[in-house]
């Protein structure tokens, strides 16, 4: 019974246990320690051959010698002495001299040949690792990024993606970089940083899984070479369907496709990125890249309040209310207050920074500056910028067009309220009051 017992219940706890040390204690060691384990495996794989030569000629020539010995003279060598022999005959230090039988003769000559040979080849072994020029391999960082888990793989360490992994180390995040042919520079800078270079092709299965791709958690391709990032996106989702993709693209049109067929993440249009800062630099504004939620582009832009503008003299809550702009920060007179106070008052000269649909911040910089906007204009710029801004029943998320053809078929009123104006539009049931001003801008919803 107490065998039974043990069989059903404390082996498979001893088996479980047995079984959580082996993943943790790899864990609790330093991560130098663990790559190194790694890089002794490595220096194996490379000396195999002679490694196993020599082992195989010392232990099993040592048995061979022993027993052709006893067979010869009659007389019975220890198992312990006999690899000690044949150490003294392959380095020419012979216990005895020349026997004079031939069985025995022929172990003089054989075992100093083949050490030799086992030396020759790992000399050659050594040479090639060392100045094989053609070899780019980094065997040390290679185990260290097998120490790696829930890191990020940046495949192009050039001048983008050595900012990527600058911005990905200050996040406290780990990442391993692959890169066929890293410059001097880069090898530099990541190497202060901590972050190995796998020397290879990130198109090729194996140079991925160096990089240890089937424990990371975002892959992100920012090479120079539109061709190159598509073919190593293909790699990467085909070999880990579930890791989190993000790719650098130079077309825009390309990158469109590449995120609706591939399943990536985002792809982020270089145009796309740097055409706010430019627009923003010609007009002294700070303009960011612009973030889209549910098809919404939204931008944060920074503005220095000008004279006759319809920011100076309201209030942040009133601006933030009559004007759809979330504002976050306002320096005045070098005085920088973080989500101001709601009855905070604009002045002219003041520094905003606010938050709002990309369109609307066009608005308000535009109106910041004196000029006024109309839909047709705002269309026509949108042409001009090849923008592809999508319908307002494009933007609306599927739960919403479920829930407006319930209305719908209800009978209920299904009008899209969306704000677009200059100013916040007023419904036909929103009356002005003695105190408001109308403007030319606002309109009513229509239904």
């Amino acid at each position: 019974m107490p065998s039974a017992v043990r069989r059903r219940f404390a082996l498979p706890i001893e088996r479980s246990i047995r079984r959580l040390l082996r993943r943790l204690l790899p864990r609790l060691l330093p991560r130098p320690i663990r790559a190194a384990r790694y890089y002794a495996v490595g220096l194996f794989s490379e000396f195999r051959v002679p490694l196993v030569g020599f082992l195989l000629l010392v232990l099993v020539g040592g048995f061979m010698y022993g027993e052709v010995y006893e067979a010869v003279r009659g007389d019975t060598v220890p198992l312990i002495d006999r690899p000690y022999i044949i150490l003294q005959l392959m380095i020419l230090e012979a216990p005895e001299t020349v026997p004079p039988e031939g069985a025995l003769v022929v172990f003089w000559y054989i075992m100093p040949v083949g050490f030799f040979l086992m030396v020759g080849l790992g000399a050659a072994d050594f040479l090639n690792l060392v100045f094989n020029r053609d070899d780019n391999r980094n065997p040390w960082a290679e185990a260290l990024a097998l120490t790696y888990r829930n890191h990020v793989i940046v495949f192009g360490a050039g001048h983008v993606g050595q900012r990527v992994i600058r911005d990905l180390v200050e996040m406290d995040l780990d990442v391993v970089a692959i890169d066929n042919s890293p410059s001097a520079v880069a090898k530099k800078r990541l190497g202060e940083m901590g972050v190995p270079i796998i020397r290879g092709d990130g198109r090729l299965p194996e140079t991925l899984e160096k990089a240890r791709l089937s424990r990371a958690m975002a892959f992100v391709a920012c090479t120079g070479k539109d061709q190159a990032n598509v073919e190593a996106i293909m790699k990467v989702r085909h070999s880990n369907p579930q890791i989190r993709i993000v790719s650098r693209m130079w077309d825009r049109q390309f990158a469109v496709q590449l995120e609706k067929f591939l399943d990536v993440d985002s792809v982020l249009s270089s145009a796309d990125l740097a055409a706010p800062a430019f627009a923003g630099a010609a007009i002294g504004v700070d303009i960011t890249q612009t973030l889209e939620i549910e098809g919404v582009a939204y931008s944060t832009m920074r503005l220095t309040v000008a004279r006759g503008s319809f920011l100076a003299g309201s209030t942040v809550g009133y601006l933030q209310t009559e004007h759809e702009m979330d504002i976050v920060l306002v320096n005045s007179a070098g005085i920088a207050a973080v989500q101001p106070s709601r009855d905070l008052e604009v002045k002219v000269g003041d520094s905003v920074v606010f938050f709002a649909r990309h369109e609307r911040a066009l608005e308000v910089l535009s109106l910041n500056m004196g000029r006024r906007s109309s839909p047709e204009s705002r269309a026509d710029a949108q042409k001009r910028s090849g923008a592809e801004r999508r319908s307002g029943a494009e933007r609306r998320s599927g739960a919403e067009r479920r829930h407006g053809a319930q209305q719908r078929r209800g009978g209920q009123d299904t009008s899209d309220r969306e704000w677009t104006g200059p100013e916040r539009r007023s419904g036909p049931e929103r009356r002005s009051g003695p105190g408001r001003r109308s403007s030319p801008g606002r309109r009513s919803d229509t239904t």
